[in-house]
């Protein structure tokens, strides 16, 4: 009878990572998707310490592994299986994991954490890395020359005619005249205009972790949304209750918005009528007295009260000298 055969390292590694990724799902209510394309796997190395910092987790693999464990950890034990008695206990129907599945596409990897996912983006956008521009790939930004020295000698002006470059010598140096745009986004990087953004040491591209999608709480969104502060949430969320408010207000329809105005709205009419007439209740009351008490409107803040200023007599009107003109013919000339 033959021995069970001896798992291999390959193995091993296998159902560690089948283990691992079916318990961080459990473990994890949140997961944000990402795309790793072009990523250093030195970048992976520091983005996975600094994620360990904040307690999220780093899952990288083959969707076709990934899917496969997650299905598995998702299928209700049955008789018969391998784990039946491991699973049989603890197994739970988990929603997430068919969200998370369907995610899986292309070069998609996962980060799970229970705490605050912007704080996970932040450090995905510190771990950025230039890169210079490569024969065949295709362009993720677009790429500008702009004027001025090159350091280049005259003899390397091909370079710049192929790509229709204005370029002078000035000081034995190639000096470009114009700006021109040499890639346009999404187009396939040629051998000539790599090897000119490599002589002009220009590394036009920086590469980091994308944010694809969110899974958080069992609702998927956009990644965008991980770019509002609090504040410009709060400040959202004010604007539309307002703009709801006013217009229950407007048609006469009460919602939870509109009933704090309502409410005040009616007690001022109410405390009109206690103004107006003997009716009197608490809340009123305690406004009535206050009223009563308060300074007289245009009293100095200190309470003292200017004497007014005694208004200035005006002055009898003193007898102007008037010239009589010669009245009696004295002045007169003959």
């Amino acid at each position: 009878m033959a021995g069970k055969q001896k798992k291999t390292a390959k193995r091993i590694k296998k159902e560690d990572y089948w283990v691992r990724l079916q318990k961080s799902v459990g473990d994890y209510k949140n997961v944000l998707f990402i795309d790793a394309n072009n990523v250093s796997s030195l970048q992976v190395l520091k983005i996975r310490a600094k994620l360990r910092t904040i307690g999220a987790v780093m899952i990288m693999g083959k969707n076709t592994l990934m899917k496969a464990a997650l299905n598995a950890a998702n299928k209700e034990p049955v008789k018969g299986d391998e784990d039946y008695e491991e699973r049989k206990q603890g197994w739970a129907y988990n929603p997430n994991i068919d969200k998370i599945v369907n995610q899986l596409k292309g070069n998609v990897n996962i980060i799970l954490s229970n705490g605050d996912l912007g704080d996970v983006k932040a450090i995905l956008d510190d771990e950025v890395r230039q890169t210079p521009a490569k024969p065949g790939m295709m362009a993720p930004d677009d790429v500008t020359i702009y004027p001025g020295p090159t350091g280049l000698d005259p003899q390397k002006t091909s370079f710049f005619q192929t790509l229709q470059i204005q370029t002078k010598i000035v000081k034995t140096q190639i000096e470009i005249v114009a700006e021109k745009k040499v890639i346009t986004v999404g187009d396939k990087i040629s051998e000539t205009q790599a090897a000119l953004l490599d002589k002009l040491k220009i590394y036009p591209f920086t590469y980091k972790m994308e944010v694809k999608k969110v899974l958080q709480d069992g609702s998927l969104f956009d990644a965008a949304v991980l770019d509002l502060s609090t504040d410009a949430i709060l400040a959202k969320f004010k604007s539309a209750v307002k703009v709801q408010a006013s217009l229950s207000m407007g048609i006469n329809y009460p919602t939870s918005a509109s009933a704090p105005h309502t409410i005040l709205k009616g007690f001022k009419n109410l405390l009109a009528v206690a103004c107006e007439t003997d009716y009197k209740f608490d809340q009123a009351t305690a406004f009535l007295e206050a009223a009563k008490n308060a300074p007289a409107g245009g009293a100095p803040a200190g309470g003292a009260v200017a004497a007014p200023k005694e208004e200035e007599k005006p002055k009898e009107d003193e007898p102007e000298d008037v010239d009589m003109g010669g009245l009696f013919g004295d002045d007169d000339e003959y």
